[in-house]
């Protein structure tokens, strides 16, 4: 892995890591993604049947799996606040984004999205409220913090690209 991308849903993971990974030219995978293909079935009816512990157990499998593998990673947003996955992703040498976005642009981005099981289980309060309970377990594993509200994901993926870029000159002139 070049870059590990954590957030909160609709803060660009997904869009801002494929354009990342075009522009390192390497591959991007999207946890949301390797745990459906494993498990053969979309993460709303994991959810449904199995319950979130159930899928949580399965996330961690997968990305413990993912960490092993290069490229640019896109993370589920609850992944990083499971203590387990905390604990994988901080101590894997592979630096940590936090995409972060302001209340009203992740009310705009997710509202008409059903394949979000935590959408489609609460409303707009009790949403923001996971929201901001969450925002201190992403700090606490990443390594740059970006806010997407003000920027296109391409810009966002340049920024990652440069810090990536002034990150591994440091560690040469170490």
């Amino acid at each position: 892995m070049q870059a590990i991308l954590i957030g909160f849903m609709g803060s660009g993971k997904t869009t801002v890591g494929r354009i990342l990974a075009r522009s390192l030219a390497t591959a991007h995978a999207d946890l949301d993604d390797l745990i459906v293909q494993q498990a053969g079935r979309p993460i709303t009816t994991i959810f449904a049947e199995q319950g979130e512990a159930y899928f949580r157990q399965l996330e961690h499998q997968t990305l413990l799996r993912a960490l092993q593998a290069t490229g640019v990673l896109s993370t589920g947003g609850g992944t990083p606040t499971i203590e387990m996955n905390a604990v994988s992703l901080k101590q894997s040498t592979v630096p940590v984004i936090w995409l972060t976005a302001n209340d009203d642009t992740i009310i705009q981005r997710v509202q008409q999205d059903s394949g979000r099981p935590l959408v489609n289980q609460l409303d707009q309060t009790s949403l923001l409220a996971l929201k901001r309970r969450r925002q201190a377990l992403y700090a606490d594993v990443a390594d740059l913090t970006i806010a997407t509200d003000q920027l296109t994901p391409a810009q966002i993926a340049e920024q990652i690209q440069d810090w990536l870029s002034d990150q591994r000159a440091v560690r040469q002139a170490e």
